[in-house]
């Protein structure tokens, strides 16, 4: 896998049609599926699967292990015959098909979750008890919801000094017996219907990309449960340094994360049982791991938890290869991208060389004038992943109207525009289209394009801006949309450039 030449499309589950106000493993989605396999592409890439913040980010989690139930099915719930129709209908959502409203969904499906549960049978109930013990997170993650609930969703180190501290916490767990099992429930049904999609896009010879944050939300189960394997006093339970990125192409201010920082001597001593376990579930999960800001591995930005931006840090040495000689023990075929991407230097290089994985070009990043980017497809190496655009990128619309005439020009030229109408969008765009045929013309093994670039859509459209904390991860398609993709094009392209090698042996 990642050997072949082959094409991808990103397009994360939020974003997929449905009635329920965001997108859920349902027909639509197998309907997606259907689609890019008719036009050739091998892969599929999803953003983290994980439960999202109040931001909706899903590079901030309550869990680095659990699913975000939001994803859940109601059909499947009533299939099994846990729900009935007139409790399908109450999740319908009369607002617009283009955005994900979350705060909708969230609200809903866990009222006809919660009558789920009370109809489940006794052999759902022995399935459950069996996915726990395949799943040993599990427990900490329900104790660790059914606490937060009682506590009034408050963040764990304002719980009551009880259930603050771990330890004391789990030995009353027979306490939250009862309210656990229902968040045991939850994570049962959605990979349950996770893992039906998955074989439905395997079975196509669909290859699904996930992706990993590199870090974890402080108000997590993660740090609540292992709070030695943090840099966070254990007495007085504060956060000196916090994680983040000095100023990039994405801020002038670098981006301020605010995550904890791990303790790489901490976890050193047990061989890093935590990621090996998390990488684990990832491959168990996924087909290919996408690893998120994969350089702290070889260098991270550590900054001071008051600080107001970014540019306040240092950089401070990560594990490098004795974290993945460890990896690659447990699994030695480990099909892993790096995401690569940021400052860096040779530390991180030789980290990428050593482990052999690829790393990540972004087109718009190789327009510079005045340089010869490492970005720019004739530079591409057959070991990495190339992108139209990531979800931290413009659209190639939007990033052709907002770029100076300068980069504009050299774009186009570089990719062969010759027209006058560059700003036109649309699935018929020519100027869009000369740019993706640049990047499926690169040595790159692996091509991907998001859903919005091959629908030609302006910047309103995009994902995710990096820094703006409101009004991002809410794009959603249409039936309309996906029906109006030039499918010919891009079964033209994956054909004419040589990437439709199947994936699966």
């Amino acid at each position: 896998m990642l050997k072949k030449r082959g094409a991808g499309v990103l397009f994360h589950i939020s974003s997929m049609p449905s009635p329920y106000g965001i997108g859920v493993f349902g027909k639509n989605t197998k309907d997606f599926i259907d689609r890019i396999c008719h036009m050739g592409f091998t892969y599929w890439q999803v953003l983290p699967f994980n439960p999202t913040d109040h931001s909706n980010s899903p590079y901030c989690s309550p869990s680095a292990f659990a699913g975000n139930y939001l994803f859940i099915n109601p059909e499947g719930l009533r299939d099994m015959g846990l729900i009935n129709d007139e409790d399908v209908k109450s999740n319908y959502y009369e607002g617009t098909p283009y955005t994900a409203d979350y705060e909708f969904a969230a609200e809903n499906r866990l009222v006809v979750l919660k009558k789920a549960f009370l109809n489940i049978t006794d052999s759902i109930a022995t399935d459950i008890k069996n996915f726990e013990i395949e799943n040993p997170w599990l427990t900490d993650y329900a104790v660790f919801m059914a606490v937060k609930e009682l506590e009034g969703g408050k963040p764990w180190w304002e719980w009551n000094d009880t259930h603050s501290h771990y330890y004391s916490c789990i030995k009353d767990i027979f306490s939250f017996e009862e309210a656990a099992a229902f968040w045991k429930f939850v994570q049962y049904i959605f990979f349950k219907q996770w893992s039906e999609i998955k074989k439905y896009a395997n079975d196509k010879g669909i290859a699904v990309i996930g992706d990993m944050p590199i870090y974890v939300a402080m108000d997590s189960v993660d740090v609540w449960s292992n709070l030695p394997l943090f840099l966070i006093d254990e007495k007085s339970l504060k956060v000196e340094k916090v994680a983040g990125v000095p100023p990039d192409y994405f801020s002038e201010n670098g981006q301020l994360w605010g995550n904890p920082i791990y303790d790489w001597k901490a976890m050193k001593k047990d061989n890093y049982s935590w990621w090996i376990s998390r990488i684990g579930t990832a491959l168990k999960t996924y087909d290919v791991v996408r690893i998120d800001h994969f350089r702290a591995f070889a260098s991270y930005w550590e900054v001071p938890s008051d600080a107001e931006t970014a540019k306040t840090g240092e950089w401070k040495d990560g594990p490098k290869m004795d974290l993945f000689s460890k990896v690659f023990e447990a699994f030695p075929d480990a099909p892993i991208i790096a995401e690569d991407l940021g400052t860096f230097g040779e530390d991180v290089i030789k980290l990428l060389e050593d482990t052999g994985f690829p790393g990540m070009r972004v087109v718009q990043f190789g327009f510079d004038p005045n340089s010869d980017s490492s970005h720019m497809p004739h530079n591409a190496v057959p070991n990495s992943i190339n992108y139209v655009g990531t979800h931290d990128n413009n659209t190639i619309l939007g990033w052709l109207w907002e770029a100076s005439e300068e980069e504009r020009k050299f774009a186009l030229d570089y990719a062969g525009f010759d027209g006058n109408n560059w700003g036109e969008g649309g699935y018929y765009s020519q100027s869009c289209r000369k740019i993706i045929e640049s990047v499926w013309k690169s040595a790159s093994n692996v091509a991907i394009i998001s859903l919005q670039d091959m629908c030609g859509f302006g910047a309103d459209a995009r994902m995710n801006t990096p820094g703006i904390p409101s009004e991002n991860w809410r794009f959603r398609a249409t039936e309309d949309t996906l029906n109006n993709i030039d499918s010919d094009y891009f079964r033209h392209i994956n054909s004419t450039f040589r990437r439709m090698y199947p994936v699966f042996d």
